[in-house]
């Protein structure tokens, strides 16, 4: 097994290019099922999720072609797939692929959608919470379909003549379910208006890629969105946004150690609530003409308060990065998680390295320390184990950061681009 190891003590100095968002990648691959015709997806990143969901989607009968060949090209970041899925091979979703990465549930709206019927266990993914199917299966129910959970699985049936156009509100926001619902919307009978809709970009660049296709939603990006149904989706080609979790992740990592870094190729409209929080923090944050610029020149970190919310507000999946840059504050800093409930199992790795942080609930309270020195930790999911780097690289000699594949899942080469900053960072196998 991959392990990361990391010697502190570097300021970043260079470009890092910002990849294709996995969180936009996932469900635009996943809206391929709902048409015969080709859609061809660029800036698609190099992640374990990605390859895995390629996998669930052969399955399925989709064809996929990467850089117009089949094999994997490995000397270049942004990625064109082209997947084509004529018809569909099977509308089952076994256990044994579904239960390595949640978002592979998400197949059941277009198989609904498209066949009229879908068999998908349920999922499996990061031990973050116990994140339920609720929304999606009521979604889903609300559009007309027969809901059936029996030995581990979904058996989800479309009424006679397709499903059917509804007005729904979620009960909570969820983009995942936002997603599910607006694929299965496209190819209903009537209009669907879905409310309380997650309104992060992701959920907008889908809508965006299945206009592209003949859908026709409205509203996307707002807490309302209208599906009008249509008889047939066409293939397209969409660009997939840049990842705004990764933006935020390096512009962090560079709060942390100091320096100076172009992160090229993002945009700081996706996560603008986050990069003002780093500003406070006393990060020096520009926009230039390729991307974005992060500075920090200062000795001190200043402590902010954070909140994770539903976008527009500070993202869940920043709160462990941000956790980390608060162990060097000049101060006391409270964060509070309110997405999951059990998205705090980073805090006892961080304190290996000397952190002092205490949990009450769903606050953690972090007081800043002076230093941070290096130790073996474990990666517990996917943004935990990238603020464990981030920890790193401040901390005094070597970190030891296991289980990496995790951070496989979510960060593509990110050690390479550590590395071209300055960074002491290798990828070590047993």
């Amino acid at each position: 097994m991959d392990r990361i190891r990391i010697t502190g003590g570097n300021a970043l100095r260079g470009i890092i290019p910002i990849s294709g968002a996995k969180n936009a990648a996932l469900p635009l691959m996943i809206a391929s099922l709902l048409t015969s015709d080709t859609l061809t997806l660029e800036n698609v990143p190099h992640l374990a999720d990605v390859e895995g969901l390629m996998r669930i989607l052969g399955n399925h009968g989709v064809d996929i072609a990467v850089n117009g060949r089949r094999e994997r090209q490995e000397n270049d970041y942004s990625r064109t797939i082209h997947f084509t899925c004529r018809t569909i091979a099977d509308t089952t979703a076994p256990y044994e692929l579904v239960s390595k990465m949640r978002a592979s549930f998400w197949v059941i709206g277009p198989l609904l959608a498209r066949e009229g019927r879908a068999r998908v266990s349920l999922p499996g993914g990061c031990a973050i919470g116990t994140r339920p199917v609720d929304l999606f299966l009521e979604a889903l129910t609300a559009l007309g379909a027969d809901i059936e959970i029996d030995g581990g699985y979904v058996n989800a049936t479309a009424p006679k003549g397709g499903l059917l156009g509804a007005r729904y509100r979620f009960p909570k926001v969820s983009v995942g379910a936002t997603h599910v619902m607006m694929m299965a919307a496209t190819l209903a009978n009537g209009t669907t208006v879905i409310e309380n809709a997650a309104r992060e970009p992701e959920a907008l660049d889908l809508a965006n890629c299945l206009n592209a296709m003949g859908a026709k939603i409205s509203g996307a990006g707002t807490k309302t969105i209208t599906v009008e149904g249509v008889a047939s989706l066409s293939g397209a080609r969409h660009r997939v946004l840049p990842d705004r979790i990764e933006t935020g992740t390096y512009a962090m990592a560079v709060a942390m150690t100091g320096g100076d870094v172009t992160l090229e190729g993002t945009d700081a409209a996706l996560l603008e609530t986050a990069l003002d929080t780093l500003r406070q923090t006393g990060a020096e944050i520009t926009a230039t003409e390729t991307g974005l610029r992060i500075v920090r020149t200062g000795d001190r970190i200043m402590p902010v308060d954070v909140v994770t919310e539903p976008f527009p507000g500070f993202p869940t999946d920043l709160q462990a990065q941000f956790m980390a840059l608060m162990t060097r504050s000049s101060g006391v800093s409270h964060i509070t998680e309110t997405i999951f409930e059990n998205r705090f199992m980073h805090v006892q790795e961080l304190a290996r390295l000397g952190a002092r942080i205490s949990l009450s609930g769903q606050m953690a309270r972090v007081e800043g320390v002076s230093r941070l020195k290096g130790a073996p930790v474990m990666a517990t999911d996917l943004r935990a184990s990238v603020s464990l780097v981030i920890a790193g690289l401040a901390a005094e000699g070597e970190t030891v950061v296991n289980r990496v594949y995790h951070l496989d899942r979510g960060f593509e080469r990110l050690e390479e681009k550590l590395t071209r900053c300055g960074a002491l960072v290798e990828r070590v196998s047993e």
